[in-house]
């Protein structure tokens, strides 16, 4: 038996059942029974403009839609009276969608009363409660059920069933610098591993640990531990802090010996050992820097 998805307590009472009365059913519709579901014509019914998700699948809904013609709409839509013969989607617009690739006329929905809020705020929950959603995804419909219906971490929570420490943890992935949470998006990078990187207090720090798990396929322990030693050595120098100050030191001394020298000299050092080149282009040229380092 498939586990079944709890909503939060704020979404069902968001989703009062409202019965459409005899007078509201749609043509030769029947009234809509207690449950509030009514059959209602595809065409009475327009998209949600509050949708989260902006792109669908197109082969996935295909194959929705050939499963629709076999067994039709199991679960049904849910959507709201804008008028007589007139509704907005809430939720399942890939239903929807399918439905009417399957060549189907009407679907059976049930009828809620929401305002614009109430719109926004049970599409963005309805969003979050889908298992392919990515970390970043949940983020930024947290984030926006934060700012967009005004609700604080607490409240949030209870909507969507979560403790306040799991949508804090979601929430801090968008402080995250752009090309992590690209690579989090596009599942380059797991939750386990920007957790861990959350762990380093500068965006310099965070994006060398991101480069090293993608380079090295570095384990979510492993780089827990590389931030407790950064945090360890928070009085001197961490590992990416001394590699940059020797490549300064470097650049440096390679544009002190150009100078000195009249030609580009180049250092290649690994830490502990490396050389120095220095060009000459004709042999009058090698006896100038030979007259310079007085052999």
């Amino acid at each position: 038996m498939s586990k079944k998805i709890a909503l939060g307590r704020g979404l069902k009472s968001l989703l009062e059942d409202t019965p459409a009365s005899e007078s509201e059913s749609i043509g030769t519709t029947p009234p809509a029974s207690n449950s509030g579901m009514s059959e209602i014509l595809l065409s009475d019914i327009e998209v949600n403009p509050f949708q989260p998700r902006q792109y669908f699948d197109q082969e996935a809904l295909k194959e929705l839609s050939e499963s629709i013609k076999v067994h039709g709409i199991i679960q049904p839509l849910t959507v709201r009276r804008l008028g007589p013969n007139s509704y907005q989607l809430i939720s399942g617009e890939r239903r929807f969608q399918a439905s009417k690739l399957a060549g189907l006329k009407s679907v059976p929905a049930y009828v809620r009363q929401a305002n614009d809020q109430q719109m926004l705020e049970m599409a963005l929950i309805e969003n979050i409660q889908r298992e392919n959603l990515n970390p970043i995804e949940v983020a930024l419909s947290y984030q926006r059920l934060i700012s967009e219906c005004n609700l604080n971490q607490e409240e949030l929570g209870e909507r969507v069933g979560k403790n306040r420490s799991t949508v804090t943890n979601y929430l801090r992935l968008l402080k995250l610098p752009p090309d992590i949470q690209i690579a989090l998006r596009d599942n380059i990078l797991s939750m386990g591993h920007a957790r861990a990187i959350l762990g380093a207090e500068t965006p310099d720090r965070q994006i060398y640990l991101f480069k090293r798990i993608i380079n090295e396929d570095l384990s979510v322990r492993k780089v827990e531990e590389m931030v407790r030693k950064m945090h360890d050595n928070r009085g001197g120098k961490s590992e990416q802090d001394t590699s940059s100050s020797a490549n300064r030191e470097i650049t440096q001394l390679q544009s002190k010996l150009s100078s000195h020298f009249g030609t580009k000299v180049a250092i290649n050092s690994d830490g502990k050992r490396g050389e120095i080149k220095i060009p000459f282009v004709s042999v009058e040229d090698l006896n100038r820097i030979l007259d310079i380092l007085k052999v």
